[in-house]
């Protein structure tokens, strides 16, 4: 039985990656900051610190894959103490992950590690989608951290590990705790408008994509290096909340001018960056590796989406 590791993956992503991955016939570990029961034959947690070497690293001895998606939500103020927090997390598990697959007799063939599409400069109007090729990048807080993120990775000695830096989109889904939750109850109650201008772009992928694509990454072994992961059909922020209307039937949002979405940012504790920044984001490794999106365009994954019970 092929067996991954998953560092960081108790969060909705891990847990879904977990499941779909079990469900192929593999064996899954999730690393977790907190001692958890296993729900399933073929998925244990173990627990971590994020940061120092200990028992946890045995695990790594004959894996087949890491998918390391450990760090701090980006989903709050941005303090001197939550960026210090949200950067130190992403380094500090990134150097434990290479210490333990350098140690290991026979370490894993293939390490992903988590970055964000974000790593890109705001990109709007008719200007080309950021690829792996020409993006560009930037220089402010979350760019930043995605590039040193990213040094880490590169930094680790793993010279038997496949190496692959996945630069991933908005993961829109059902599932509670993820983005999509709050804009779809947003729109359920008359706020699912255009957010600020609307101009900027949002660049997303279907969760079931999001597994799909990992999976292939993992299985072809030819890749290595930056990957976006992210829908070839990026859109504005005016059409993204559109078509969320549009799935849940509702003819009408109130929009939200940029001075009230600040003012709604400070009250639930996060920054407007993460709607107002312009995304626009696509692979075009992954469409010259043979990989095929189930969900390429945004009216069918909210199509499918909706079509789930979203809890409320």
């Amino acid at each position: 039985m092929q067996h991954l590791i998953i560092p960081g993956g108790s969060g909705f992503l891990g847990l879904y990656l977990a499941d779909y991955m079990a469900n192929q016939g593999w064996k899954v570990t999730i690393l977790s900051r907190k001692a958890r029961e296993s729900t399933s034959a073929n998925i244990v947690f173990v627990q971590w610190d994020g940061k120092t070497m200990g028992d946890w690293a045995k695990v790594f001895e004959g894996a087949d894959a890491v998918v390391n998606m450990a760090g701090r939500t980006v989903n709050c103020r941005y303090t001197d103490k939550n960026k210090k927090q949200i950067l130190e997390s992403r380094i500090d598990s990134t150097r434990a992950i290479g210490k333990a697959i350098k140690i290991a007799d026979h370490p894993p063939k293939v390490w992903i590690n988590s970055s964000s599409a974000t790593i890109y400069e705001d990109t709007r109007g008719g200007l080309p989608a950021n690829n792996e090729y020409i993006g560009k990048t930037g220089d402010d807080f979350s760019m930043s951290v995605c590039k040193i993120w990213e040094r880490e990775l590169e930094a680790a000695q793993t010279p038997d590990t496949r190496k692959i830096a996945l630069r991933t989109a908005i993961v829109i889904a059902k599932q509670k705790g993820g983005a999509m939750e709050y804009l779809l109850n947003l729109s359920k109650v008359g706020l699912g408008g255009t957010q600020g201008e609307g101009s900027q772009y949002v660049s997303w992928v279907h969760l079931e994509d999001f597994a799909r694509c990992i999976a292939f990454l993992i299985d072809k072994k030819s890749i290595h290096g930056v990957i976006n992961c992210a829908a070839p059909n990026p859109v504005t922020n005016k059409v993204f909340m559109a078509s969320i209307r549009q799935a849940l039937g509702r003819n009408w949002g109130l929009s939200m001018p940029e001075f009230l979405l600040e003012v709604g940012a400070v009250m639930l504790g996060t920054q407007t960056e993460l709607i107002l920044k312009s995304r626009k984001v696509v692979s075009l490794r992954l469409a010259e590796e043979g990989f095929v999106f189930n969900y390429p365009m945004l009216e069918k994954a909210m199509e499918e989406i909706v079509s789930k019970e979203v809890v409320v």
